[in-house]
């Protein structure tokens, strides 16, 4: 693996009549640009350049892969490029919306809307800066992922997965819409070649069957992720990842002190969502909307004194020293 990221393309450089005009993210799978087509717009250029596969000195436009490494290379490639092909197919509101895709320089670029906004991780660390018993209001949650459901919906009605949701994946645009965006198929073929090393999935918003390459996948694994992302909407933190929830699973105890906060059925709805039997969790998007949009006066149970006991003392534990989990916990949202 290259020690050094591959070199981003240059400003001005053009790629497929789009003059590139900057970086603006970079991650283990890509680079992503704003760039300007020739009537002038601004678009988002995403390019597949894996920083394990490949790399780019400065001022080069090929990148340059090691000859061992080259299949898989070409493999994730052809993913790419699939994805941006079904993905130019979906047009919804909250899913990005792919204008193009094309090859060029040994590479596949990927052309979207440029969206104006922030994450909603970043909306999540400063509404936990404020120090509030909510998070984000629970009016707040349950609309912003209706939102999202419609549009994951869609993708999944096109046999497609998202594979990497999480609150760093979902923009929140200037006028207050949400969106899907950073799809991770080329990240999961890769994946399942077993010759990557860097993870193919994020701790606490993955998953448990996307750690076993023999597990299937479909709806149910968006939907863990999902309900992964509620949670972080209502605790201010990621939930610990599902290799510490299979060894001991704390989801219930921290979903204790929420009650009283959010109604009962928005904690049972994350709580079903992040299930860790995937047969156990909504098999559908649909499953899942019609229980989060289900209109009922709602409950608020207050903790029992057990609860009250077992948190207190989680507490106490707690005040000695951050546990690996915590700590990792607390990084994780600064992940790319």
């Amino acid at each position: 693996m290259s020690k050094t990221k591959p070199a981003p393309l240059p400003p001005d450089t053009l790629i497929g009549g789009y003059r590139i005009l900057r970086q603006v993210a970079a991650g283990g799978f890509g680079v992503v640009y704003l760039a300007q087509d020739n009537l002038g717009q601004k678009v988002a250029l995403k390019e597949y350049l894996p920083s394990a596969l490949a790399v780019r000195e400065p001022g080069e436009l090929l990148p340059s892969v090691p000859p061992e490494k080259l299949s898989l290379y070409r493999l994730g490639l052809k993913s790419f490029f699939e994805e941006g092909r079904a993905l130019a197919q979906i047009s919804h509101p909250s899913v990005v919306s792919v204008l193009n895709f094309f090859r060029e320089n040994e590479t596949v670029y990927m052309v979207m809307n440029y969206l104006e906004g922030a994450s909603l991780q970043e909306f999540i660390v400063t509404a936990r800066g404020l120090k509030r018993k909510k998070i984000l209001r629970e009016a707040t949650v349950r609309s912003l992922f209706d939102e999202i459901l419609r549009g994951l919906r869609i993708v999944h009605q096109h046999k497609m997965l998202h594979l990497d949701i999480k609150p760093a994946n979902i923009l929140i645009t200037e006028d207050n819409k949400p969106v899907l965006i950073d799809f991770g198929a080329a990240r999961e073929v890769l994946s399942t070649e077993g010759h990557f090393v860097r993870p193919m999935y994020t701790p606490g918003f993955a998953a448990p069957e996307m750690y076993k390459r023999s597990a299937g996948m479909g709806p149910w694994t968006d939907i863990y992720a999902v309900g992964a992302c509620m949670y972080s909407c209502m605790q201010g933190y990621p939930p610990h990842d599902a290799p510490q929830r299979q060894e001991k699973d704390r989801l219930a105890l921290a979903m204790t002190r929420l009650r009283g906060i959010y109604s009962d059925n928005l904690i049972d709805v994350v709580q079903w969502c992040m299930s860790i039997d995937p047969l156990s969790r909504p098999q559908s998007v649909f499953a899942l909307q019609k229980e989060l949009n289900r209109e009922e006066e709602p409950t608020y149970t207050q903790p029992g004194l057990v609860d009250k006991l077992k948190l207190s003392l989680s507490g106490m534990l707690g005040k000695k020293a951050p546990t690996p989990s915590e700590a990792s916990d607390r990084s994780s949202f600064h992940n790319l």
